[in-house]
């Protein structure tokens, strides 16, 4: 009997998100409080150069680019969605001096050189993507970033309190069902892929606003200088 798939491919994920539009920013309520615990580890006010994988409407590039980046630091972004891409850059037109947001062609690939960016970011985007495909986006993220650098993570995962674990199981169980019906996302645990050879862990916890649980991490790049 042939396995039967549960993530989405590139094209059901576009279609998905050009339909979801600026309705994507709904979801902060849940979002926002894991981006916030995110800030401090990521430390972005040290920050020269960021890419953002699945930059969505661009919300957390312009909280980045108002609040945390140095005035000199450069933000490039890209997204799957010509919807998303078209929102992130009007949103992010203020700060066009200094921002790049590209289409994606829906490979993992980070479109920038070796060794180029100090911190990559991805906020509930790896919860989309297969097995393979995480693991692919950690080898592009480890490839782009220099020595040092810092790898930026949230995603739903799964709860570490009893409502969360409610909320995560049923979640799973739409997933299994119906993948479209939660736009593609499943609840998933990062440490199951991350090479510990290659990256260290320099933050790691789990906020549940309203029952639903996110994971946020930092990776450090253990690259030597090159």
């Amino acid at each position: 009997m042939r396995a039967r798939r549960t993530t989405l491919t590139a094209e059901e994920v576009r279609r998905y998100y050009d339909r979801f539009g600026k309705k994507l920013d709904s979801q902060s309520f849940y979002e926002n409080p894991a981006l916030d615990a995110l800030i401090g580890p990521a430390a972005f006010e040290e920050a020269r150069s960021v890419f953002e994988f699945g930059c969505g409407t661009g919300r957390f590039a312009l909280r980045l680019l108002r609040e945390q980046l140095p005035a000199s630091a450069r933000y490039h972004g890209c997204d799957l969605s010509p919807v998303m891409v078209s929102i992130a850059s009007d949103n992010l037109a203020a700060y066009s001096d200094r921002t790049e947001v590209y289409r994606s062609d829906g490979e993992i690939r980070i479109p920038v050189q070796d060794n180029s960016m100090d911190r990559v970011v991805s906020s509930y985007v790896l919860d989309l993507l297969s097995d393979e495909g995480i693991r692919e986006f950690l080898n592009e993220s480890y490839r782009v970033l220099e020595p040092g650098g810092r790898l930026c993570l949230t995603s739903l995962t799964c709860g570490t309190t009893i409502v969360s674990r409610i909320v995560s199981s049923l979640w799973m169980a739409v997933f299994r069902t119906c993948p479209s019906a939660v736009g593609g996302c499943r609840p998933i645990l990062f440490d199951r892929y991350i090479d510990h050879d290659r990256w260290n862990t320099s933050h790691r916890s789990v906020v549940t606003p309203w029952g639903i649980p996110s994971e946020v991490i930092v990776l450090v790049s253990t690259k030597r200088s090159v």
